[in-house]
């Protein structure tokens, strides 16, 4: 399915950055348990905020309960490791009402995320929610691989997606 972005990224993210004194950008990143695509995404956006020396909240959360306080699958986890990041003190949490309005922009992995997300963001939300892979060019619409499920070799893939949002994000802060 190709859904075009609503949103003007680099716009957002370059007011957030002419307003940073403010306050940091906040980045909430969103998959179903949120074990596996959201905090991979949260572990590659930390690591290049950091790397850009851009300061930045960045989260993650799920829109299922099943996994709610635990830690990311143990092969994100690995995978994390194996491209430079840490995720094992994440836990799984819920997307709530408040991160609507705690957080700029909210990503959500594929579709059925975003269909949750936007069912629950109330009328007055000052958060922008639309898909990770709307902010790296041509891949508009897409979703995020879910590696839950497959092979190991699945969650490189997901991390190659997460990461090139999360370098997207950063190029759009810097303007």
């Amino acid at each position: 399915m190709q859904v075009e972005s609503r949103f003007n990224f680099a716009g957002k993210l370059g007011h957030m950055r002419n307003d940073r004194q403010k306050r940091p950008p906040a980045i909430l990143f969103l998959c179903l348990g949120n074990i596996c695509r959201s905090p991979l995404a949260e572990g590659a956006a930390r690591a290049a905020f950091r790397r850009a020396g851009i300061d930045a909240t960045i989260d993650s959360a799920g829109t299922g309960d099943w996994h709610v306080g635990h830690a990311p699958d143990r092969r994100a986890q690995a995978e994390a490791r194996r491209r430079g990041a840490d995720i094992s003190d994440l836990r799984a949490r819920l997307l709530v009402r408040d991160d609507f309005y705690r957080f700029d922009l909210i990503l959500a992995a594929d579709g059925t995320n975003l269909a949750d997300a936007l069912a629950l963001r109330p009328a007055d939300a000052t958060a922008e929610v639309t898909l990770m892979l709307d902010m790296v060019p041509g891949r508009a619409g897409e979703s995020v691989a879910d590696p839950y499920y497959g092979a190991d070799e699945g969650f490189a893939v997901t991390w190659d997606d997460v990461d090139a949002v999360a370098a997207a994000l950063v190029a759009a802060a810097r303007g």
